[in-house]
């Protein structure tokens, strides 16, 4: 793996590194971090490895000549001036590197399981515990793995048992497609699944976190823009992103679950020529939601930081004269994990973002790809990429698709004839770079985000001990145009979000049992656009970036009224805010552009809208594209405008609402 990079590349790594880490002790030596590095990238590989090459050589250049050879005082003075503190936007970009390097770190594992990893030195330093190793009392759920969930081995193809035609051909098996293949294989199509990351049943999922990064995400959870101001997380693997995320469920406008004065999503979408059934759609979620068991979480699964956040909102907003702050919603989530209250549910392990290697989790890969399989006759081909969408002229003078075009795992190309029809739901991005490859116009357009970013507190001594044993995400207050929600992280993930640089992010990691975290979320409506294969994506400076402060303003303050002593937004610099601060103020002065703090989003949708006019949309209101006989979008990808919650639920829904009312190519 250590081939991934130059001899080159590694020295000016390891001397990165050391600057990094000056005046901290390190458990492991730089040398192991490097490693760690070179062999994240070489299991993700392809163009982010050639990605990192370009950005290492770039950034020994901005740090000046002959950086491995000075001493590590001047190469923390050069970091300092030329990364940490620069405005100049390149310089920026290069500085996130810092959270590559620290999660390198404080994700290092020691060869095999957990026991192997029981004296991990490490996880010794910050004083954490991995689930085996957690005490758990009478009332707690058991950390063990449930059995009879998963995809049976045998309904997995391979180029070898592959057919050559098959009725209908889904592209993606995440939330949209796999919910697509379900319905329309119940229906007597003989479907295959064609995903383009690996198959990892739960008994495969660890918690090397490094590890399941690599093999689970697109591109090794470092997906960025085209000007990497955003990273944004993805699945690549059978089950999607429902297989990594936080479970999270929310309905769009639900009564008692919505701020009263938030945007009615459906009402928008009517408006700009996407009208679709209410009462139907919502059927849709009921529908989902008894095929995953979802239902709000039990509150013993989030007892640090579900509380810590419910519990500051209610002191903040008892003392906010703005009537909006009283009306907001706070209360737990809603998820497909469990279910919650029987003996499957949550045993929160805190690792949700890198699989859940117990079962428990409820998402697609145990749900309806199992079920489209066993009971529906449909079959699925792992790593293998879908390059285009082949047509013909139908009578009528539309387009009709009657093959497509695979590349298969050894870089093979093969034709699969599709009988009946095509579904696209490979997600927003794979899903527009396809259709564009298709020849389909106006795709990649207005595509929007839910921006997340980060605000962690440090609580007085002797509160919030272990705060990372509990489930990752629980509580949430929506506060109408923005959305608090809590959340924790295991160390490696945890340490990447981290802020602060050098020895401060080492004391602050050191504290790891007594930050409290939470993350703002905010819609950025069709902001976006798919350029070249990525997303080029830019807040507006008049709407969103102050949006953008007062969110994380808030969330601080919040912090502050439930008893934090100090915190860390996710700022470049690093910077500590105090309870005796102006913090308006000061978020409105470290927050001038979107460089200057950290952003992601698990949630990209839109690029291929939903609109009756094909002048305004990519697909009809029956999600079929236009100008075509009997090709679906699934996906997020479809959605007019953002939906500004979590869009899990709300694909599903869609992918349900097009193809389970009735027959989707009659």
């Amino acid at each position: 793996m250590m081939a991934a990079f130059s001899p080159g590349q590694l020295k000016f790594l390891k001397a990165l590194t050391e600057a990094l880490f000056d005046g901290a002790a390190m458990a492991i030596t730089p040398e192991q971090v490097v490693a760690n590095f070179a062999e994240l990238f070489g299991k993700v590989g392809g163009t982010k490895l050639d990605e990192m090459r370009v950005s290492l050589i770039a950034t020994e250049i901005a740090l000046g000549p002959l950086f491995a050879e000075v001493d590590v005082a001047a190469r923390v003075e050069r970091i300092a001036d030329r990364l940490r503190d620069s405005r100049i936007d390149l310089f920026q970009d290069m500085g996130r590197l810092r959270g590559i390097v620290y999660a390198c770190y404080y994700g290092h594992w020691l060869p095999g399981d957990q026991d192997a990893n029981v004296a991990n030195p490490v996880h010794r330093q910050i004083g954490f515990a991995l689930p085996r190793f957690r005490a758990r009392g009478p009332g707690d759920v058991p950390i063990t793995p449930v059995q009879g969930r998963e995809i049976d081995p045998a309904h997995i193809l391979t180029a070898d048992s592959l057919d050559d035609e098959y009725d209908v051909i889904v592209v993606g098996s995440g939330a949209g497609g796999a919910v697509a293949a379900h319905n329309i294989a119940a229906q007597g199509y003989r479907v295959l699944i064609v995903e383009a990351g690996p198959f990892y049943p739960s008994h495969a999922i660890t918690h090397h976190e490094l590890d399941m990064i690599a093999n689970l995400y697109k591109h090794g959870a470092v997906q960025t823009t085209t000007n990497r101001d955003f990273v944004v997380f993805q699945g690549r693997c059978v089950g999607g992103s429902s297989t990594i995320n936080n479970g999270i469920c929310l309905r769009v406008n639900e009564p008692g679950r919505t701020h009263p004065d938030a945007p009615d999503v459906l009402a928008k979408w009517a408006s700009i020529g996407a009208p679709i059934d209410p009462a139907a759609f919502h059927a849709s979620y009921d529908a989902v939601q008894a095929m995953l068991g979802i239902a709000r979480i039990e509150p013993r699964s989030g007892r640090h930081n579900g509380p810590h956040l419910m519990g500051g909102w209610r002191a903040y907003a008892d003392a906010s004269s703005n009537p909006k702050d009283k009306r907001a919603i706070a209360d737990w989530f809603d998820k497909n994990f469990g279910p919650p209250n029987t003996p499957n549910a949550c045993a929160y392990c805190g690792y949700c973002n890198s699989g859940c290697a117990y079962g428990r989790r409820m998402g697609v890969a145990q749900t309806y790809l199992p079920q489209a399989c066993r009971d529906h006759g449909a079959r699925i081909l792992p790593r293998t990429k879908v390059q285009q969408i082949l047509w013909q002229t139908a009578i009528d003078g539309r387009r009709e698709a009657e093959a497509v075009r695979l590349v298969l795992p050894d870089g093979a190309n093969r034709l699969v004839r599709a009988r009946v029809g095509v579904v696209v739901a490979a997600g927003t991005i794979a899903s527009s770079k396809l259709l564009a490859r298709s020849d389909i116009d106006g795709t990649g357009y207005q595509v929007s985000l839910n921006v997340a970013s980060p605000v962690v507190a440090l609580m007085p001594p002797g509160v919030g001990g272990d705060a990372w044993d509990e489930d990752q995400m629980s509580s949430y207050v929506d506060c109408g145009d923005f959305l608090l929600e809590s959340h924790f992280q295991p160390p490696m993930s945890m340490a990447s979000l981290m802020p602060g640089w050098f020895a401060d992010h080492a004391d602050r990691m050191k504290n790891y049992g007594r930050v409290h975290s939470a993350g703002i979320l905010f819609p950025a409506d069709r902001r976006g656009q798919i350029v070249d294969g990525k997303l080029r994506f830019r807040l507006d400076s008049t709407d969103d970036l102050p949006l953008l402060r007062r969110a994380m303003a808030t969330l601080t303050k919040v912090h502050f009224a439930a008893g934090a002593i100090e915190c860390y937004p996710a700022l470049a610099k690093g910077q500590t805010v105090t309870p005796d601060m102006d913090i308006d103020a000061f978020f409105e002065a470290a927050i001038r552009e979107q460089d200057d703090v950290t952003l992601s989003s698990s949630h990209p949708h839109g690029g291929n809208a939903m609109n009756e006019d094909s002048q305004h949309g990519v697909v009809d209101l029956d999600c079929r594209v236009h100008g075509t006989t009997n090709v679906l979008v699934t996906d997020a990808s479809v959605f007019p405008s953002c939906i500004r919650v979590n869009a899990q639920w709300t694909t599903m829904a869609m992918a349900h609402y097009a193809t389970a009312r009735g027959d989707p190519f009659r």
